[in-house]
């Protein structure tokens, strides 16, 4: 049997990997779609579990090579993307890929596997909301505070070109809305 994909896609502090890793430890047959990267490996990362890290040179072979369903430069010199060739075995497999990637990303697989994907949009009550919740991981200095901010902005304008929605202004809430999507899915 093929497997299904779902992919979740959210502007920074929305809620969206909190979820993801909640549907993961349900033993709905999900796989976690792992990305491949250019960014240095930190020291408790392990290659192939958190990411396929790979030189720029060979991330850039791959791009000319068409193996990336989607792939981005996210910040300068730091390339991310998705191997069609992982995905493909994991389908193959029979398993239900969960994938957590941006925007762009997400619309892009939904447009290669059409309805044997969901495209999930996660997002704040508000912009406000997001900008404290950003405030309070007190991980941003305020200049990337807005830069996150800005960003967000203009990924919300890609809210409609999704199949579903989940506003999280509760995140329990947001959780058992996406449990009960995900299972009427991949029924």
């Amino acid at each position: 049997m093929q497997g299904k994909l779902i992919i979740f896609a959210a502007p920074s502090g929305s809620g969206k990997t909190t979820i993801v890793k909640y549907l993961l430890e349900l033993g709905l047959n999900l796989s976690f779609s792992i990305s491949a990267t250019t960014r240095p490996k930190r020291d408790n990362e392990v290659d192939g579990e958190d990411y396929f890290f790979l030189s720029l040179e060979n991330f850039k072979n791959k791009i000319t090579q068409n193996c990336f369903l989607e792939w981005e430069e996210v910040y300068s010199g730091n390339y991310y993307g998705t191997l069609k060739s992982e995905v493909d075995r994991e389908l193959s497999l029979g398993k239900n890929i969960l994938f957590d990637i941006d925007v762009k990303g997400a619309l892009n697989i939904k447009k290669n596997y059409g309805v044997q994907a969901l495209a999930i949009f996660v997002k704040p009550p508000s912009i406000e909301v997001l900008k404290e919740r950003l405030k309070i991981r007190n991980t941003e200095s305020e200049e990337t505070l807005n830069t996150r901010i800005g960003k967000a902005e203009y990924e919300l304008t890609f809210e409609d070109q999704f199949d579903i929605t989940i506003i999280n202004d509760n995140i329990e809430e947001a959780k058992e809305e996406a449990r009960l999507i995900i299972q009427n899915f991949i029924a």
